[in-house]
């Protein structure tokens, strides 16, 4: 044996001191187990408003409830989403790169069509059913319900538009994921992001001073210039994002590809992700638009009533969101409770339980 070679001394060599303690009376992990099966007030909350066969629904809940479903919430939490905004030969790039658990918990729900079921043809308690998979799946991780909901709420605003719906919708309804950088007439199944909020405005969008000038006519459905910034633009990475902006007319609704009609990349610059306490597998980030090719959405000068109805689609889910993670709380909780004991007796039977 050379001198810098030791041989390795294993615990059974040293004995039993070795073990310093034996671990008990600690809760195991919850997992392999059905998210719709455990929740009481769910189930009776589906019947309640009519939904009769919740088969998907409790299949969908056993999924959620996988252990290996579970650990990719945990690990696109722990790894966070990394801005390149330059490739390492110096070309422009504004790519913002995940960990595979968020594109594989972005497959499993879109694959599911918890973007698109209410608005396909023929779906019945489309609403009520997608807010139930919404609610499982969003306790696994909330981050990446952010470009689900988004995608989701755009349908009725891009419907303003006969040309760009003919264009977009049949990509969104499509019940796939393809997370490829690559232009969106290239790809089979896109995600739809939204940028309103400005640094001096908040959320009083009337005072955005982005504005948009015509590049190709004017109207609905033609081609602007957009100039100016968002100050929180969520899952950068979308496909296409509606934002408003100022044009002749007044505050107007766009839609901004990041790619343009030409095969080339718009003019939207990503200065940096924010720094979140929470939410952290979705990104959120911050960016200027020097001449971002972008179509008019609706009449000119009604952008807020254009897209009030995606915000309102939004808020809904954010309140369908808040409400899981409040209900996972609770289960984590009690899970514990039932099998921890102190002074004797288990935590589930104490007095303040």
């Amino acid at each position: 044996m050379s001198g810098n070679q030791h041989n390795v001394v294993s615990g059974a060599d040293l004995g039993a001191g070795a073990e310093t303690h034996k671990v008990f009376n600690q809760s195991s992990a919850l997992e392999n187990y059905n998210l719709y099966q455990c929740d009481i007030p769910l189930q009776e909350s589906l019947r309640h408003y009519g939904f009769v066969d919740a088969t998907d629904v409790n299949d969908y809940g056993a999924r959620c409830g996988r252990a290996e479903v579970i650990a990719l919430g945990f690990d696109a939490n722990e790894n966070k989403p990394q801005l390149d905004t330059h490739d390492r030969f110096g070309h422009r790039v504004d790519l913002v790169k995940f960990h595979p658990a968020y594109h594989q918990l972005m497959d499993m729900a879109l694959s599911e069509g918890l973007h698109s079921g209410p608005w396909q043809e023929g779906a019945k308690n489309g609403h009520l059913k997608r807010a139930a998979l919404s609610y499982m799946q969003s306790q696994i991780d909330a981050g990446h319900g952010c470009p689900l909901t988004m995608t989701f709420a755009s349908v009725p605003t891009l419907k303003l538009s006969s040309d760009l719906a003919a264009t977009w919708l049949p990509k969104i309804l499509s019940n796939a994921y393809q997370p490829d950088n690559i232009p969106y007439f290239e790809k089979r199944a896109v995600t739809i992001g939204m940028g309103m909020t400005e640094k001096q405005g908040g959320s009083d969008v009337r005072a955005n001073t982005t504005v948009a000038e015509p590049l190709s006519g004017s109207g609905n459905g033609a081609l602007y210039a957009l100039n100016g910034h968002k100050w929180f633009l969520s899952a950068p990475m979308c496909d296409a994002f509606l934002m408003l902006a100022q044009a002749k007319g007044g505050l107007t609704c766009f839609l901004v590809p990041r790619w343009r009609e030409d095969g080339l990349k718009n003019g939207l610059y990503l200065q940096r992700l924010k720094n979140k306490m929470g939410n952290v597998s979705n990104a959120s980030s911050e960016v200027e638009l020097r001449q971002a090719h972008g179509w008019m959405v609706g009449e000119e000068g009604r952008g807020v009533a254009a897209i009030i109805e995606m915000v309102a689609l939004t808020r809904f889910d954010c309140m369908v969101g808040s409400t899981a993670g409040q209900r996972q709380a609770v289960v984590q909780a009690v899970h514990h409770a039932r099998q921890r004991s102190s002074f004797g007796v288990q935590l589930i039977d104490q007095p303040l339980m």
